[in-house]
């Protein structure tokens, strides 16, 4: 699948929306991709996520981790199709954390996997809950890159599709100048 067919079928489903959004990283934005609405048809999350096991297919690692919310089904699909074990960490007392008994062990290769990137905070807080239980990353996934090139990590990054779309410090939005209604469609509270 090329990229212009991965965004026709996020237009298919309803998972590109365009408005006047908050984001999970305080900024705003003019648009939206919802994963989740591709995610719910299993057949598509595979083809899709396919194309990106084809990109790191010869890394060697052991297991994913992904940042809850959004990066869970992502993260589990994407390992299921490597045959790997998939884990994710999740906000306790607003930091993020390896609960629910999942342990990384010390020197166990890992990936990181997050369904859209923005700011890359939330897989940034994953990677750091990662190195702080002794993991090896050998990289970071995602379905969406929507950062405009912004966002650089220290371990190589591996974004299916790049797209670049408005996002606006709120006090230089001009969806806010129009008085457009804000919508927050993501899973993080904003603090």
């Amino acid at each position: 699948m090329t990229e212009e067919q991965i965004l026709s079928t996020y237009q298919r489903h309803g998972a590109l929306l365009k408005g006047h959004f908050l984001l999970s990283s305080g900024l705003h934005s003019d648009t939206y991709l919802q994963t989740a609405l591709v995610m719910q048809y299993p057949v598509i999350a595979e083809s899709i996520i396919g194309e990106l096991v084809k990109k790191v297919y010869d890394i060697p690692f052991d297991t994913v981790v992904s940042p809850a919310i959004g990066g869970i089904r992502f993260g589990y699909e994407f390992a299921r199709l490597l045959r790997k074990r998939a884990i994710f960490t999740e906000r306790e007392n607003n930091e993020m954390s390896l609960r629910r008994g999942f342990t990384i062990k010390p020197g166990e290769s890992v990936m990181i996997a997050e369904d859209v990137v923005t700011t890359g905070k939330s897989t940034l807080e994953c990677l750091k809950v990662a190195e702080a239980h002794g993991a090896k990353i050998v990289g970071i996934v995602c379905m969406v890159d929507r950062s405009g090139g912004t966002v650089h990590f220290d371990y190589p990054f591996f974004p299916l599709v790049r797209v670049n779309v408005g996002t606006y410090n709120p006090e230089d939005c001009p969806m806010c100048k129009e008085g457009l209604p804000l919508v927050k469609p993501g899973s993080r509270k904003i603090l």
